[in-house]
């Protein structure tokens, strides 16, 4: 499932900035590990800015071994080399007018909605691939997140020293931890199989498990198994004879493995459940979670391909990431997807169009007694209802229920195109929460037209402000001082507004810099975040930028982002071509605040 049906874009004439919801911690997967190779004599640290102004750099994870660990690294399990080898897939020669190069590796272009192939110009693969592990989400903003996997799913050239499939898995491994699933699974097919590298294999592994796909890797089960020697490779040819309908080989392989150590206990009961769904399967298999204290990333691919239900309580035992492959997921039903869905959408995993579809396909079904289907039954009053009044009062409703910030967001992001059906006399309407949710889906033409009922210095005026294409005159830092900010004790949104106007080139270079000391926002500091940024900009690597971008937000929450981080963040996607994400980003900061 590639990108090609809906990825919206932002502007006036184009529609959402998302991929289509096909595609588009702990259940904790280490990053894949690579053969040594050489690295940079001089290491290049990029810290991460904090609200202090100061920055920190984290040390780069190390990397597991077992790809099913579930806080720490764990040494792999002791392989009795006499394991027998089941062969179930059937090597070809393909010509080559049909291989692929790994010149250039990636699950879709422009046309998909993807950035170009030179996203990452001239940057180095090692640095490229130093920053990608330090990456470990979640991501404040939504529309970052969005803009990041566009360039990470991008068909792009393959950077200096670093081979394609390694750098093709780097990047499949942190779409898995952005929660992006299917467009990790997208990335690691666009490899050919014999251009595979270790590397590549524990990504590949890892993908099929957050989509609860284990079959996806059938074909590359046997060579798998002979390079990664991980616990889930070398169970794969067994799961895989059985999914083939070959009990005689799969039932020897398995129990061949549980004896030699590579599984026990609930992992391989999962394993012969997954090989005995196959066609001429026998065995029955329960699944018994009583003693399991942890859910790891093996146990919640095999379960969700087995439609295996997964207790609450282990569920929370997994990343937030998590809930996102959940809500991508077609093996769950409708109901088990919508809380994970929400979270999902606050992430920019899924759009506003999926969000809709999942709440619609509840709204059709036969069960009209679950409580999740009062918001399906509001969101169809919000479109249809008779009058007006009736569909505010629904989205009020919508919008008032949800108890936690994320939920509150989504639910914005759910009424999008509902809110941008109302007509501009509606009486009583919200305009602050009207206008955040045309622009959770990146409908700004439709929130400029109620500019008019944006009273100035309202959190809906300084959206509109920011997400302006072609601002007809510049502003001041007088405007700026206008803004109030609802529920802004702090301040925090004020400078927010500030940085965001200052970042976008709306405000002229005398007032920045009066602005910036009357606020208290640093937006002069100097570190080798703000170095590293402000040189991909230079250098126009967009790919980069978005990736710098996503370092510097690197926490949950709108209030743990310095204003001068993003004051520095849209003016380098602005200086690379990225405006439209820019805007929506610096109008995201005030309606998430």
């Amino acid at each position: 499932m590639l990108l090609g049906a809906g990825i919206p874009a932002l502007g006036q004439d184009k529609p959402e900035s998302l991929l289509p919801p096909g595609f588009n911690e702990p259940v904790t997967t280490p990053a894949p590990t690579a053969p040594p190779r050489p690295r940079p004599t001089t290491a290049v640290p990029v810290p991460r800015p904090t609200a202090s102004g100061a920055v920190s750099a984290p040390a780069l994870p190390d990397s597991p071994d077992a790809p099913d660990v579930p806080v720490t690294a764990a040494t792999p399990p002791v392989v009795d080399p006499t394991l027998p080898q089941v062969t179930t897939s059937v090597r070809y020669e393909m010509p080559d007018y049909a291989r692929r190069s790994l010149a250039s590796v990636g699950a879709a272009g422009p046309a998909e909605g993807a950035l170009g192939p030179t996203a990452f110009r001239g940057a180095d693969g090692l640095y490229l691939e130093n920053l990608m592990r330090r990456l470990d989400g979640p991501i404040a903003s939504r529309w970052l997140s969005i803009g990041l996997r566009r360039a990470i799913v991008a068909r792009i050239d393959t950077p200096a020293r670093v081979n394609g499939a390694d750098f093709a898995a780097e990047r499949a491994w942190l779409l898995v931890r952005m929660g992006e699933s299917v467009a990790a699974r997208a990335l690691v097919q666009n490899v050919d199989s014999d251009n595979y590298t270790p590397k590549l294999y524990q990504a590949a592994m890892q993908a099929a498990l957050a989509t609860g796909d284990p079959g996806g890797l059938c074909t590359l089960a046997d060579e798998g198994a002979r390079v990664a020697r991980e616990r889930a490779w070398l169970l794969a040819p067994g799961i895989c004879a059985g999914l083939a309908g070959l009990p005689a080989k799969a039932t020897p392989a398995l129990n061949a493995a549980e004896k030699a150590g590579v599984a026990r206990g609930i992992d391989m009961l999962l394993a012969k459940k997954v090989a005995g769904s196959g066609s001429r399967g026998r065995q029955a298999i329960t699944i018994e979670w009583d003693s399991v204290s942890q859910l790891t990333a093996f146990r919640y691919g095999l379960a969700t391909a087995t439609g295996t239900v997964i207790p609450d309580s282990l569920l929370k035992t997994a990343a937030p990431h998590v809930q996102s492959w959940r809500a991508l997921s077609p093996m769950l039903d409708t109901r088990s997807r919508i809380a994970p869905a929400e979270y999902a959408a606050a992430r920019g995993v899924l759009s506003n169009a999926a969000l809709v579809d999942l709440y619609g396909a509840l709204d059709g079904g036969d069960d009209q007694s679950i409580a999740e289907i009062a918001v399906a039954r509001d969101l169809r009053t919000a479109y249809n209802g008779a009058t007006r009044a009736e569909r505010m009062t629904a989205l009020r409703s919508l919008w008032d229920e949800p108890k936690t910030a994320d939920g509150r967001f989504a639910r914005l992001i759910l009424t999008a195109r509902a809110v941008a059906r109302l007509p501009l006399d509606t009486v009583d309407a919200d305009v602050d929460r009207v206008v955040a949710s045309m622009l959770t889906a990146g409908l700004d033409s439709f929130a400029q037209r109620w500019r008019s009922r944006a009273e100035k210095g309202s959190d809906a005026w300084a959206m509109l402000v920011l997400a302006e294409p072609d601002a007809p005159r510049a502003y001041s830092y007088g405007d700026v001082s206008a803004y109030s900010g609802k529920n802004d004790g702090s301040g925090l949104k004020r400078r927010m507004f500030f940085a965001g106007m200052a970042g976008l080139g709306k405000i002229p270079t005398g007032d920045i810099e009066g602005g910036a000391r009357s606020l208290e926002v640093s937006i002069g500091t100097e570190n080798s975040w703000t170095r590293a940024i402000d040189r991909a900009a230079r250098q126009n690597q967009p790919g980069l930028v978005l990736l710098l971008a996503a370092i510097g937000m690197q926490t949950s929450d709108w209030h743990g982002v310095p204003p001068e981080v993003l004051f520095r963040t849209v003016s380098a996607l602005r200086a690379v071509g990225l405006d439209g994400e820019a805007r929506m980003i610096a109008a995201e900061a005030i309606a998430r605040l």
